[in-house]
């Protein structure tokens, strides 16, 4: 039995002030994603679900194949970047998920967890 491999997820989130409207309760954060790659054979990225936690408490789940219309190939000791954007009902909020990949040499599937991460506006105390 080969063990699981290595992929660890890195997310840094910014706030878009430009694109939100306080007024109107829509807060827009980016967040850019950094797959990296530590095993010693190719993954692909399949698909990915994120848990999106509100200001309001609402809980949103999305679903879907890869991430920004790509299945990327990750080879090893390699990293894929990409940024995606969320959009908030207030100016806190939490997200966390998880990743499907595929071992490309044993075709077997594993997830990839991504640990939750904060939304914030600049100067939010809670």
């Amino acid at each position: 039995m080969s063990e699981m491999p290595d992929v660890r997820v890195d997310v840094e989130p910014s706030y878009r002030e430009d694109e939100s409207s306080p007024m109107e309760n829509r807060f827009v954060f980016s967040y850019t994603v950094t797959v990296h790659n530590h095993s010693p054979g190719n993954i692909q990225l399949m698909a990915r679900f994120w848990k999106i936690t509100q200001t309001s408490g609402q809980v949103q789940e999305v679903r879907g194949k890869g991430v920004v219309g790509k299945q990327p190939m990750i080879g090893p000791g390699q990293t894929f970047q990409y940024t995606s954007r969320a959009i908030l009902d207030g100016p806190v909020g939490f997200m966390e998920g998880a990743y499907t990949c595929v071992d490309t040499a044993s075709q077997r599937p594993f997830e990839v967890p991504i640990t939750v991460f904060r939304l914030a506006t600049p100067n939010q105390i809670h």
